[in-house]
């Protein structure tokens, strides 16, 4: 097999390029106790799909910054008692998608929430309001302002608040509760279960959002990393705030959150990935400490991957 990447030994070894921010921690734990802070004014709204057996809503909630988050909640009708529930984020510049994909779930017993990333193809607000450069792409927003005004660090809380809000819903178990998700999705999946630490689940299918300095080292700031080059060519042409860039970038580095994850992590990888490098990958996975798997598609690359949505059917199945 050609290798676009390390070999297998060093993959499962390699532990990161991206420099981590002195105060990371810190930083996250401030994040979260303003995110506790905030009341969600939360609205469900019947959507215009519904089914004999799922009842469904365009659920509104109060986020970061006052911006007001879409996620599509779906329940099943006449449950007796609490169930479980999914949470559903999507791919990079999408949305959560067809009602009827979640459908499955619903039909099994569980609630599921899929968050629309504020800003991208979905209903959730952006409220911008950052200095400096807003050129290309939400990896970069926020880049020339403050660490806290990163548009990751609201997506990264956004997704932990939608899992608080259904945790607390009186027909969820709060304790039998998953997250799932590829790319920007698979990504999300890891900051959720990292910043949740209540999530029992996470299965994540190359998880976008990791060791930023690896991919620009690989040549690979193109198509999902685009934004990195241009960032670059526009506003550090001579490379003289490199190293201030990555460690900035660092705070919404999904590597570096992959240590609070105590969930179980079920994580797919394509060992042909030029989009999301596997290294990168790895550096995330490697981090995790709680109970783990990885399933590895040796000649895929960021592509659908057969039988993934089976397999994380039943982990769901027999965990939660």
């Amino acid at each position: 097999m050609p290798l676009i990447d390390m070999p297998m030994e060093k993959l499962k070894a390699y532990q990161g390029r991206n420099p981590k921010p002195a105060d990371f921690d810190a930083f996250w734990d401030a994040g979260l106790a303003e995110m506790r802070d905030i009341d969600p004014q939360i609205e469900l709204k019947p959507s215009d799909f519904q089914t004999p057996f799922a009842k469904c809503f365009d659920m509104y909630f109060t986020g970061m910054g006052g911006a007001r988050v879409h996620a599509q909640l779906l329940q099943p009708k006449n449950s007796t008692q609490p169930h479980p529930a999914i949470l559903m984020f999507h791919g990079y510049s999408g949305d959560a998608g067809d009602w009827s994909e979640k459908l499955g779930y619903v039909a099994m017993g569980y609630t599921v929430a899929a968050l629309d990333c504020r800003g991208q193809g979905g209903k959730s607000e952006d409220v911008g309001g950052v200095s400096g450069n807003t050129l290309q792409g939400h990896i970069i927003r926020g880049l020339d302002d403050s660490p806290e005004k990163l548009l990751f660090r609201q997506i990264f809380l956004d997704t932990a608040q939608l899992a608080k809000i259904v945790m607390e819903m009186p027909d969820v178990d709060e304790t039998r509760v998953g997250a799932t998700g590829g790319s920007q999705g698979g990504g999300l999946t890891l900051a959720c279960a990292a910043l949740e630490p209540r999530i029992k689940l996470a299965a994540s299918v190359f998880p976008f959002l990791c060791d930023y300095r690896r991919t620009w080292e690989m040549d690979l700031a193109k198509d999902a990393y685009a934004e990195l080059q241009k960032y670059f060519r526009t506003f550090d042409p001579h490379h003289e705030r490199e190293d201030e860039i990555f460690t900035k970038l660092g705070y919404i580095d999904v590597q570096y959150l992959a240590a609070r994850i105590k969930a179980e992590v079920l994580m797919s990888v394509g060992l042909m990935d030029t989009i999301c490098p596997p290294s990168t990958q790895f550096a995330a996975y490697n981090k995790i400490t709680s109970k783990k798997s990885l399933t590895i598609y040796h000649d895929y690359t960021h592509e659908k991957l057969p039988g993934i949505s089976d397999i994380i059917l039943q982990f769901f199945l027999a965990g939660i």
